[in-house]
């Protein structure tokens, strides 16, 4: 099991370039995936920009939710206010940052994420797709 940031889960969906290309791998090395429940209006954030950006349609980002939500069904979790605000206080990073973090300390799995900031900050805890590919 690995804990998914908002964007490795919208570049599972939304298809093209280097970045749906390290979330597919991987996915294809762990497809058991949880988020907390933040990853809902993270990803849809996401999507708006890329509707408005006119990098997909309506229908694609609605496809795409679909998608997520499958693959996360039964693997939402809410997470500890004090263990993100700690976690936040202690790294500089966003709290929105800091639920995907606090998730996976949870849950004692690696956070794979894009997110350099993320990755700087806990080096015990994230890894990038193409590490997270390696370790395993």
């Amino acid at each position: 099991m690995i804990v998914a940031d908002a964007n490795l889960l919208v570049y599972l969906y939304v298809r093209g370039g280097a970045l749906t290309d390290r979330a597919d791998a991987a996915y294809r090395h762990d497809a058991d995936w949880a988020a907390p429940y933040l990853w809902r209006s993270e990803v849809r954030n996401a999507l708006a920009r890329m509707i408005r950006d006119s990098k997909i349609t309506m229908d694609e980002a609605c496809a795409a939710l679909v998608d997520a939500e499958t693959l996360l069904k039964d693997q939402e979790y809410l997470v500890a206010s004090p263990d993100v605000l700690a976690l936040a206080i202690q790294s500089g990073c966003t709290a929105y940052d800091c639920e995907y973090v606090a998730l996976a300390e949870a849950l004692n799995v690696p956070l794979v994420t894009e997110d350099r900031e993320v990755l700087r900050a806990f080096p015990a805890r994230a890894v990038s797709p193409e590490q997270f590919v390696k370790i395993g």
